[in-house]
């Protein structure tokens, strides 16, 4: 089942990534921040008291002419700088040839049709296509860069009815989180009256009769965008009929935080509803009797201690994946006349590796493992026995693998750091693949050299990393090079190839990827080690990851830049406070800067899970201990480079604005510290391929200036 859900997705290369040398310090002027009024603002947690003296800058940018005019003038300032980089525009130049090549999506089959997405290359958004065979001529169903003039409105979700007939689409503006749905009809391309608002976090899901889906919605959200968001419910709409009448499924008034995942079985007997509070993989699974009329919703799991993610079905049977027992996971099955634990089946056991996917194709299990963070994809038939391993194109990261009981094929997508994505057909009876779609791309990927090493961090846990750069490059200590770390959410940073941080690699950058501690790298154990009161163990990972490639001769202080989006801007905000004569540039993008206040905002609350909550003490003083924002002090930091989006509605910008005047109103010497808020942007998803080059270019010309990139 794929899942719709609210973590901190990694920028993984929409990246951008101290001390710069003293000499260079001393030569440039100091900078002239803009002025930023401080409040006398003191919260109280737990006894004691904590200043927030730039409490005003989280108001809402659309509302405060204050804040508003703050941002421009900050803007201004950044501007004044990215203006002067000498590879401002030798970047752009290649980052605008990287990109300008064909990108495909796996083709998904309904009704006998296949859908799939492709950019031509430098087109702002991905267009939707059918084809009525594999050997036919496309045809476009939905093409978003029609809709608006910059490029801002992003097709998100597409589900296609079971026939054909339909398909149902959520459209975001401005990178939003908010979706709006509407409907086409496939035959004539006509958009039909079909509109659904209100909703984030979610599919939709057509029932076996074609003539409506499921979905999830929230209540009206009130005009601030930063609100939280509760009450999320279960509705069906009928096509052809107004949301006002769409029919309410399933909701929890006693339990406003959870929130619903739905999906049907193959047969379309079983309406299954996944139920979740956070973002840790712990869920309640209710099931609904679609053959009976008013039937409600029943508890199959009643419980939050375990992953049950659902994966398909056969007749009463339902699939899932599931860590009960198995902390790198394993498929069980579970039927339906019979739901009790004891008469729970275990498919395909626990492994060696972390087991990441599994889809039910043609009476097979396809499932998707993670072996020191490479994949690996093997076949099992019905009943758990090994078939086969699915023969890959190289090391790197394969996904998709979608189909039904009745498909013989499979399509799916491999890619690693120099390969850009490919897609497979695969038959599951006779293991014969073929190449489907291969990009050419304006580079050879035989000119780079991947690398995965394991080092030690201050706990003796070993960790990987992967090493991209030129070949030859040469250790002498002195290459220009930007570590990239996430390290939250059980969120796996698999091989993957992107344009933008090759373009890095390709000018003589070096780029080195930590696989650290909260991430899903390893399974459930990877993932706890870097959460809550252990959240330490994130930022060692990362900063042992430093001193390892400044001890092997990667690199030296002066020339290790650091990098990080969401939960890696956080990453980058508190190791830069931990340790900031480790690096010579920094560059954390819409990053969780203030650990105290975070769960007051959106989807905040659901984060609860990873960080801790501010209101349990004992976890209050583990967030206080590292909170980018709070624990700034007057010292030279290195050069930096805050990035956020003025519409983020998933890490809202206030984090990020408070966060640089706090750092601007403390540092000592001449390093730069500034901010680039994008305007009409969101948190990453949906992001206009224009806006992905020009902010790339900015990042890594920074990184290039203070890196001393030659």
């Amino acid at each position: 089942m794929m899942k719709t859900r609210f973590y901190m997705v990694p920028l993984l290369l929409l990246v951008s990534w101290s001390i710069y040398d003293a000499k260079c310090a001393n030569e440039t002027p100091p900078l002239i921040y803009p002025e930023t009024r401080v409040v006398d603002q003191v919260d109280t947690f737990h006894g004691i008291e904590v200043k927030d003296p730039y409490r005003w800058l989280e108001a809402d940018i659309r509302e405060s002419a204050e804040v508003k005019e703050w941002t421009k003038e900050q803007n201004k300032l950044t501007n004044s700088i990215l203006d002067t980089l000498p590879m401002r525009e030798s970047f752009k130049q290649r980052l605008t040839e990287m990109y300008n090549y064909e990108r495909y999506s796996t083709p998904v089959k309904k009704g006998g049709k296949y859908f799939y997405r492709h950019n031509s290359g430098l087109q702002n958004q991905s267009v939707l296509y059918v084809l009525d065979s594999l050997e036919g001529e496309p045809r476009v169903l939905l093409d978003p860069n029609t809709l608006s003039e910059d490029g801002t409105t992003a097709l998100g979700s597409a589900a296609i009815s079971n026939d054909a007939k339909y398909v149902a689409y959520s459209l975001a503006e401005s990178g939003s989180d908010w979706n709006t749905w509407y409907v086409k009809d496939i035959e004539s391309g006509k958009t039909l009256d079909d509109k659904i608002e209100f909703t984030k976090f979610t599919q939709a899901v057509w029932t076996k009769d074609n003539l409506g889906f499921f979905y999830a919605r929230f209540p009206k959200p009130d005009e601030d965008f930063q609100d939280t968001n509760l009450n999320q419910k279960i509705y069906y709409h009928r096509v052809g009929t107004s949301q006002s009448d769409d029919t309410l499924v399933y909701e929890r008034l006693d339990h406003p935080e959870w929130g619903f995942s739905n999906a049907i079985s193959e047969d379309g007997r079983y309406l299954i509803i996944t139920i979740w509070v956070g973002t840790a993989h712990r869920y309640r699974v209710y099931y609904k009797d679609l053959s009976k009329p008013n039937s409600q919703p029943k508890p199959l799991i009643d419980e939050f201690e375990n992953d049950y993610s659902f994966i398909g079905s056969n007749k009463s049977l339902l699939y899932f994946i599931t860590d009960k027992d198995a902390p790198l996971r394993r498929v069980i099955a579970i039927d339906i006349n019979q739901p009790q634990p004891a008469n729970w089946q275990e498919i395909i056991p626990e492994g060696a590796s972390k087991l990441e996917g599994v889809s039910f194709i043609g009476g097979k299990f396809v499932a998707s493992y993670l072996q020191d963070v490479k994949s690996v994809v093997k076949v099992y038939k019905a009943d758990g026995s090994y078939i086969r391993d699915i023969p890959l194109p190289g090391i790197g990261r394969a996904r998709g693998f979608t189909g039904k009981q009745t498909d013989s094929e499979t399509f799916y997508a491999f890619e690693s750091f120099n390969v850009p994505t490919s897609i497979y057909r695969y038959n599951l009876n006779t293991n014969v693949q073929t190449q489907y779609k291969s990009p050419e791309v304006p580079f050879s990927p035989d000119a780079f050299e991947v690398k995965q090493v394991f080092y030690n961090s201050k706990d003796s846990t070993r960790v990987p990393m992967f090493i991209i750069s030129k070949k030859g490059v040469e250790l002498d200590g002195d290459n220009a090079l930007v570590l990239y770390g996430y390290g939250g959410f059980n969120i796996s940073i698999a091989p993957r190839f992107s344009p933008s941080s090759l373009s890095w690699v390709d000018k003589g950058g070096v780029l080195a990827i930590a696989n650290i501690r909260g991430g899903g790298e390893y399974g459930e154990q990877w993932h706890e080690a870097g959460t809550k009161l252990k959240k330490q163990n994130v930022f060692d990972d990362f900063i042992y990851a430093a001193k390892w490639l400044v001890a092997n001769k990667y690199t030296k202080p002066t020339k290790l830049g650091i990098n990080g989006g969401s939960n890696g801007g956080l990453l980058v905000g508190a190791v830069l406070n931990q340790a900031p004569e480790l690096f010579g540039a920094a560059v954390p993008e819409v990053g969780v800067m203030d650990m105290l206040r975070f769960n007051k905002f959106t989807a905040g609350r659901y984060w609860v899970d990873d960080y801790g909550s501010p209101e349990v003490e004992q976890e209050f003083k583990a967030l206080r201990a590292y909170s980018p924002y709070h624990n700034i002090e007057e010292r030279a930091y290195p050069p930096t480079m805050v990035k956020t989006a003025d519409t983020d509605d998933r890490v809202v910008p206030g984090h990020s604005f408070k966060y640089i005047a706090q750092l601007q109103a403390k540092q000592q010497g001449n390093n730069p510290v500034v901010i680039r808020i994008e305007s009409s942007a969101g948190h990453g998803a949906g992001t206009p391929t224009s806006k992905r080059i020009q902010s790339s270019a900015d990042t890594y010309a920074f990184f290039a200036k203070y890196l001393g990139l030659k």
